[in-house]
This record gives C-alpha cells, sequence and structure tokens, in this order.
C-alpha cells in the first residue's frame, strides 16, 4: 500500500532524530497517531495539549535536537499555543503538528473551525498550512529547517483529509537539515569602540544573560583585566554563577546582592547576551554598552551608547588584545565587600531558626533540596515564588541545568516541563519545583506520571495562596484578594493516581524524606506544608518604599535568603586585599 503523508512526516522525523511526540489523539489527528504506532517513535499521552508543548519545548532545550507535539482541530490547537509561546521566547527546537478541519469546509464555520495560520503567528518562527501531499512535504522540511536553524517553534497545519493522501515526493526532503549556529564575529569598528570605552572607564560592571552560554571562560578572563564586578540576569545564572570570584549577584525582580550598588556606581555597565527586560531595574545614568548576537536587541530595554552586534565570546576575543589590564581593584573589591554584606544581612534575617519553624520556611526546603540533589540534577520551577527559591538556593555548577518560564512567565510550566525534560534525559534527575497553584492548574500531568512511568520527583511548595500575586498586590498598596484557597493534600491525590508520595508538615522530616523520595526509582509527589506569609513585607517598611516593586523594593522584600551564594560571597573576600592587622570577619 502506497505511503500516505501522514507516514511520509513522522517517516522524517524519524530520520531526524525525534524519538517521541506529546500530544493527544483526536479524530483530525488520527492519521498522524496512526503513523506514529508504524514507526519506533512513542506517542506520549498528555492530558492537556498545553502540557504537550510545555514538555517539547524543555526536551529540546536540555537535548538541544528537534522535539515534536501535537493538538487536534479546534480546541486542540488553542490548548497548545499557552506551551508553544513558552517554547518560543525560551528558543526551543519544536515542530508543532496542528491538524486542522476537512480542507473542503475551512471557511464555512465548520464544527470547530479556528484559524490556525492566525492564532500561532506570535508564538512561532515559521507557520504554514498544507494545501496538498506534494506541497506538504517541502514546507514539512522548511518547517524543521527553521526550527533547526534558531528561528523558533515551527507550526505545520494539517487538514485532516490531507493527511490520508498519498505522500509525494519533494526534493527538499532529500536535503540535509543544518543545526549548527554560525558564529557572529562583531566588526572592528564596534570592537574598536568598546575597547575605547572599556580603557577610558575606571569602573566596569558586567551582566550576563543566556548568551553567556558558551562563553563563562571568556566572560571571566574579562572580568579579570578590567577588575570589574560580574552580575547575572536569570538567564545567565546557570552559566555565570558558580564558582565565579567577581559575584555581585543577580539583578530583577528576583536580585539580590550588590548587582544594583554595582550598576549605579560603575561609570560603564556592559550587558552580555541578555535581553533583560525590566528597564525599571537598569539604571537610568550609568554609561552602557551592549553585546548581542541578534541586532534587533541592541537598545532595546535601555540607552546604549556603545553597541556591539556579536557572540559573546567572539567579541570577548577581539576585545581583550586591545584593553590595558586594570591594576586598580577598588571598585571590585568594594562591591565583593558589599555582596557579602548583604547576603549576610539576608542570612540573618530570614534563616534564623529555620529547622524549628513551623510552617517550614520554603526557603530551608529548598537549602535542604540542593544539598540532596544530585551533582547533575535538573530542575525546573514554576513561575512565581518557586522562581524566587530556584534563583536563590538552587546552586548550578556546570552540570545542572535550570529550565522556567524564562520570558513568558506563566503558571504551571514546571510539572510538564520536567515531563520533557525527564523523557530526553532518563539517566539523570529531574525535579519538579511546583507551586501549589501551578501544579492545580495541570494536575493531570500526574496521571501522565504514571501512566509512562516516569521519574520525575514533584516537590510541591504547598501554602494554599498564589504567593507572588499575594506580594504584588501587598507592595502596591492593595489589600491582597482572591489570592488565597483551602488547603489541598496533594500526597493523597498522587497516591491516589498510584504514585508514590509523601507529605512533610515538620521541618525535621524535611531531610530523611526528601533523601527517600529522590532515591525512588519512579515518579514520586513530595507534598511540603510551607509558610504562606515567606517573604511578606517586613512591618517597619512602609508601602510607599515599596510600590510598584522599585529596585528599593527588590532589596527590602525580595532578599528572602540565598542560600549557599552567602558562602561563595565570603570565599571572594579572600581576593579582597586586606589592611595591616586584619583579623578577618
Amino acid at each position: 500500500m502506497a505511503k500516505n503523508f501522514a507516514q511520509q512526516i513522522i517517516d522524517t522525523l524519524e530520520a531526524q532524530g525525534v524519538q517521541r511526540v506529546f500530544g493527544i489523539v483526536g479524530d483530525s489527528l488520527n492519521p498522524i497517531v496512526a503513523a506514529v504506532k508504524n514507526s519506533n517513535l512513542e506517542w506520549v499521552h498528555v492530558r492537556n495539549e498545553e502540557a504537550a508543548a510545555f514538555a517539547a519545548g524543555a526536551e529540546s532545550l536540555v537535548t538541544g535536537k528537534l522535539a515534536v507535539c501535537a493538538g487536534s482541530c479546534g480546541p486542540g490547537n488553542t490548548h497548545l499555543i499557552q506551551g508553544l509561546y513558552d517554547a518560543h521566547r525560551n528558543g526551543s527546537k519544536v515542530l508543532a503538528i496542528a491538524s486542522h478541519i476537512p480542507s473542503q469546509f475551512i471557511g464555512s464555520k465548520y464544527f470547530q473551525e479556528t484559524h490556525p495560520q492566525a492564532h500561532f503567528q506570535e508564538c512561532s518562527g515559521y507557520c504554514e498550512m498544507v494545501n496538498s501531499a506534494a506541497q506538504g512535504a517541502t514546507i514539512l522540511h522548511h518547517a524543521i529547517q527553521s526550527t533547526m536553524a534558531g528561528k523558533g517553534v515551527s507550526v505545520l497545519v494539517i487538514p485532516g483529509d490531507l493527511a490520508h493522501d498519498d505522500a509525494e515526493d519533494s526534493p527538499s526532503l532529500a536535503s540535509t537539515i543544518h543545526t549548527t549556529q554560525p558564529t557572529v564575529v562583531p566588526a572592528t569598528e564596534d570592537v574598536d569602540a568598546l575597547a575605547q570605552a572599556i580603557n577610558e572607564a575606571d569602573k566596569v560592571t558586567l551582566f550576563g544573560g543566556a548568551g553567556c552560554r558558551d562563553a563563562r571562560d571568556a566572560v571571566l578572563q574579562l572580568a579579570e583585566k578590567i577588575k570589574a564586578p560580574l552580575g547575572h540576569a536569570y538567564g545567565g545564572k546557570e552559566y555565570l554563577h558558580y564558582d565565579n570570584p567577581y559575584d555581585v549577584g543577580m539583578s530583577g525582580l528576583l536580585g539580590y546582592g550588590a548587582c544594583t550598588e554595582a550598576f549605579e556606581e560603575a561609570d560603564l555597565l556592559i550587558l552580555l547576551g541578555t535581553d533583560f527586560p525590566y528597564t525599571e531595574f537598569l539604571p537610568k545614568k550609568t554609561r552602557t554598552a551592549q553585546v548581542d548576537n541578534k541586532g534587533q536587541n541592541i537598545g532595546r530595554r535601555t540607552h546604549v551608547e556603545v553597541p556591539v552586534v556579536g557572540d559573546v565570546r567572539a567579541t570577548i576575543d577581539k576585545l581583550l588584545p586591545l584593553l590595558r589590564e586594570k591594576t586598580d581593584r577598588s571598585f571590585l573589591d568594594k562591591m565583593l565587600k558589599q555582596q557579602e554584606k548583604n547576603l549576610r544581612h539576608v542570612i540573618e534575617a530570614y534563616t534564623k531558626d529555620h529547622p524549628e519553624h513551623s510552617p517550614i520556611h520554603p526557603e530551608y526546603l529548598t537549602y535542604i533540596l540542593d544539598d540532596v540533589a544530585t551533582e547533575d540534577a535538573i530542575f525546573t520551577a514554576d513561575t512565581g515564588m518557586c522562581n524566587v527559591w530556584h534563583a536563590r538556593y538552587i546552586n548550578p555548577n556546570g552540570k545542572r541545568s535550570l529550565l522556567c518560564s524564562l520570558r513568558h512567565g506563566t503558571m504551571a510550566n514546571s510539572l510538564p516541563q520536567a515531563i520533557g525534560a525527564q523523557m530526553g534525559n532518563p539517566d539523570r534527575q529531574v525535579i519538579a519545583m511546583c507551586g501549589d497553584g501551578g501544579l492545580g492548574m495541570l494536575m493531570g500531568e500526574l496521571l501522565t506520571l504514571k501512566y509512562h512511568n516516569i521519574p520525575v520527583k514533584t516537590i510541591v511548595y504547598n501554602n494554599s495562596s498564589l504567593g507572588m500575586v499575594k506580594l504584588e498586590m501587598l507592595v502596591e498598596g492593595l489589600p491582597d484578594h482572591g489570592t488565597d484557597h483551602a488547603e489541598v493534600n496533594y500526597a493523597a491525590i498522587a497516591q491516589g493516581a498510584g504514585i508514590k508520595s509523601f507529605r512533610i508538615e515538620r521541618p525535621e522530616d524535611i531531610r530523611p524524606m526528601l533523601t527517600e523520595a529522590l532515591a525512588y526509582p519512579g515518579p514520586v509527589l513530595v507534598d511540603v506544608v510551607t509558610d504562606p506569609n515567606a517573604l511578606s513585607i517586613p512591618p517597619d517598611i512602609s508601602l510607599e518604599q515599596v510600590a510598584g516593586f522599585t529596585r528599593a523594593a527588590t532589596k527590602t522584600v525580595l532578599e528572602g535568603g540565598v542560600g549557599k551564594m552567602f558562602e561563595l560571597a565570603k570565599s571572594n573576600l579572600r581576593n579582597v586585599p586586606r589592611p595591616s592587622g586584619f583579623k578577618g570577619l
């Protein structure tokens, strides 16, 4: 029997190394599902197409490979959108197969009719509809090549009837998919201008993001040569935070340490590979340079006087020979001292008596979680307060991976992202840090864990509250409303779904129960009753001082503990020259 177009799609994906498709079966998608059955691919049955897109996005991020999700026509498509926005904005290589109503009924207000090309437009880099099997084979190649070239999510819209049509050969499908990314080498005149700006400045601060992924050693080399404090965005934490002798912490809503001071006191701020979106946390008067391999990002967030379009590593490689080595460490040392001082204040204010505190401090829980997790664990975090604990207590080391809804900022991302990360990395420990609000939104994915026996470790921060929303309302001077909800025993729910579960209500149980849970070979849920008032506004801080989440609010409200980062700050003081007779801290 002749191969149909659906089988051609699946055969092509299998040839590209795809191992699974995340989705939910549905009538218009049936030919695709049947083709998966006739292949070596696995159909991963999720409970919401939104989770399918989250999972595919995470699988791609942790493997670097093409990942695939699928949704049926109408509601199946619209469920996909949330997860595709996240995957697209996180830079995942994802192909979404969006089936459509029968082609002869398009435009007739048919049952479940939507306009997929329109509603996927903003959450994809490539989105086209199949009009025939011959044309479909050609645009299948285009869709795969687009996402593998780093253009974000690709969406292939397929009317269900056309998936049954006989496949036709296309020269494009014989092409080799190009997957490596070119190095963007900056223009000489741009590098010269940056070198001049650095050589003229007395105090330079570096601030790096996800664009420093493959340039860690080069960034540290630059910091050493110009004696610059080095801060990071959330997206740069995984690559720049650990073993960093120039570390001054993180800026932004979750910020900590001396990063803000380093911004304000510098003569020159250099943004390295970051499209940091929070303009209110960037300095208004400091001269600013920006290095980014996407020219459209230059100056998008703040005033930039010295623009450089290029990869971070390629730029630093050209830059270093042009720089005069700075010998004055006074600015760097001042910021390192400030970093240690700020974090010491945080430790004293928020970690005292944590082992005896009930309800459990989420800071203390995450501190222990970081301790007992494997050195190459993958941590996913729900948007909200879990981001705070993820950013401050989970310590990267060059082997661990940190995933979150970095740019889309959606709830309920952690569990489905953990599913995709685990299936793409079956030999690594994957830990989902879930808020009770996020888990409640996509709780059906616990059934996905059980059905496919996916050994994700789900840690529920159960404070019966939408904590970040409550905090946002408080700092705006509004009484919180609608943020609290009834207590739920998620361990009992998980047990009912056939998943091994633990419930922790006493701090002394955290370490032994987490250790046992993480060692269990299958899926596990750990329900931890945590303090809903963690990170509430201190009583001696007026609302006027913190209204609007200004940078002051970051310092006074969100300095809710920083775990082992304090140890790094203390160790960095070893690099600061001591005055004669200095006896230590």
